[in-house]
C-alpha cells in the first residue's frame, strides 16, 4: 500500500468498501447496530447538512467494509423510513446455530424480529432477521457459506 501523509494508508486496488444508509435517529441507529452487530462506531461527523456516521469492524483492518449511516436534518421530521425492506438485507454470518437463536430471543424481547429462526433450503442455512430504528432488515444467518466459498475460490489469492 501507498503511504498517504494526511490520512494514513490509502488502497492500491479497487474496493468495495462500504454500503451507505438514510436513518432517522443516528444516535438511536448506532447504538442498534453496537447491540446488535460486531459493528462499532468508527467515525462521526456533522454539518450544516445532517450527521453521519461510520460503522465497521475492528478485525477487519486490512480488508475494511463499512455502513455509512447518513441522517440529513430536512429527513428527520420525516420519521423513519426503510431502505432494505422487505428482502433487501445487510447479512451477518454467525459461527453457530445457537448464536442465530440467541440474536432473535434479543430481537424478540425487544419487539425488533422480523424473521423468525429458520432452516432454509442450501445456501441459505438458518437464518432469522432483525429490523433496525429504520426498519431496514439484518439477517443472521449459519451455515450460509458465503466464509468459506470465498475461502475456497478465493484463498489462494491471498
Amino acid at each position: 500500500m501507498t503511504e498517504r501523509s494526511d490520512q494514513g494508508q490509502q488502497v492500491s486496488v479497487a474496493r468495495f468498501t462500504h454500503v451507505a444508509l438514510p436513518c432517522c435517529d443516528i444516535d438511536a441507529t448506532i447504538a442498534w447496530y453496537e447491540n446488535y452487530t460486531p459493528l462499532r462506531l468508527l467515525d462521526r461527523r456533522e454539518d450544516a447538512e445532517g450527521c453521519g456516521a461510520w460503522l465497521g469492524q475492528p478485525d477487519m483492518v486490512d480488508k475494511p467494509f463499512i455502513i455509512v449511516l447518513v441522517s440529513f436534518f430536512h429527513d428527520q421530521p420525516k420519521g423513519p423510513r426503510a431502505t432494505l425492506a422487505p428482502f433487501a438485507h445487510l447479512g451477518i454470518e454467525m459461527p453457530t446455530r445457537d448464536e442465530v437463536d440467541r440474536i432473535a430471543e434479543r430481537g424478540r424481547a425487544a419487539g425488533c424480529l422480523a424473521w423468525e429462526p429458520q432452516q432454509l433450503p442450501p445456501p441459505i442455512g438458518y437464518v432469522c432477521a432483525l429490523t433496525d430504528p429504520d426498519g431496514n432488515i439484518v439477517e443472521f444467518s449459519h451455515d450460509q457459506g458465503v466464509f468459506a466459498k470465498v475461502h475456497e475460490v478465493w484463498g489462494h489469492h491471498n
